[in-house]
């Protein structure tokens, strides 16, 4: 078996051991507009996170020419400008919540949400992300295995998000993750991904993901997927919009996945 093989069939492992997407259920979708532009096409939604670190890396991804929702990291050097940027471009904006992780060694972030912290450091570290980022719709999470997992923190972060009427979707950092029953619970708008198509740089392994999303949108009707502003995560895409695999398929924003309630 040759090294590159080798590496996307571990990238597979580890990333189903890990992460355990291939376990999580079919998307459930909630509130909003249900907005097919083809009865008889399924629907992608494409969030690509970590914006804020690089302009060149996030705007690349503009030369692809379809929907894309961009998830913004706050309080970096370029946050605020590639929002606007992005805005500017026709895409959608969410907020990337950094929340903490299971392993401690990992560095969420500025703005981050901790397990223990109070109810008002909550609410005021999500209210001065939210503001620090313009034209957002909805808010996913950055890390936050560990916070995702706790009752009481993620309901305090999700209350707040829902009175600034955004919606929430659940990155599925862990099987165990309770945010997205919560979220549903306080009558919020909101969803989870299905899977990640670069939790391994590597393009043969994005590739397949890409086609593992297609299959499954054309099953459920409706996919959301996580991925970063890598070069190979932009050469896959590029690939994947040019094959057979991408057909009777259309590219949507993340707020257009959800259905009347």
């Amino acid at each position: 078996m040759n090294r590159r093989r080798f590496l996307a069939r571990m990238c597979i492992y580890l990333s189903g051991f890990l992460l355990g997407f291939s376990q999580f259920p079919r998307s459930s979708f909630a509130s909003g507009n249900r907005s097919f532009q083809e009865a008889s096409t399924a629907r992608i939604a494409l969030i690509i996170d970590d914006i804020g670190w690089s302009r060149r890396g996030a705007l690349a991804f503009l030369d692809l020419n379809v929907p894309i929702t961009f998830s913004v990291l706050p309080q970096l050097r370029y946050s605020n400008v590639l929002a606007g940027e992005l805005h500017e471009a026709g895409q959608e904006i969410m907020l990337h919540q950094p929340m903490e992780p299971q392993a401690s060694y990992l560095d969420p972030g500025p703005g981050a949400l901790f397990v223990g912290d109070p109810a008002d450091r909550i609410e005021r570290t999500v209210t001065t992300n939210i503001e620090d980022i313009p034209h957002i719709r909805g808010v996913n999470n950055h890390m936050g295995s560990r916070l995702t997992e706790s009752n009481e923190e993620i309901t305090l972060a999700l209350k707040t998000i829902g009175s600034q009427d955004l919606f929430f979707i659940d990155s599925r950092t862990s099987s165990r993750s309770k945010a997205f029953p919560i979220a549903r619970s306080l009558n919020m708008t909101a969803s989870f991904s299905n899977l990640c198509i670069d939790y391994c740089r590597d393009g043969d392994y994005t590739l397949r993901q890409l086609e593992k999303l297609g299959a499954l949108a054309k099953s459920n009707g409706t996919a959301i997927a996580i991925g970063h502003p890598h070069l190979s995560t932009l050469k896959a895409l590029r690939t994947f919009l040019h094959s057979p695999a991408s057909e009777r398929l259309t590219f949507v924003h993340v707020s257009q996945t959800f259905s009347e309630s």
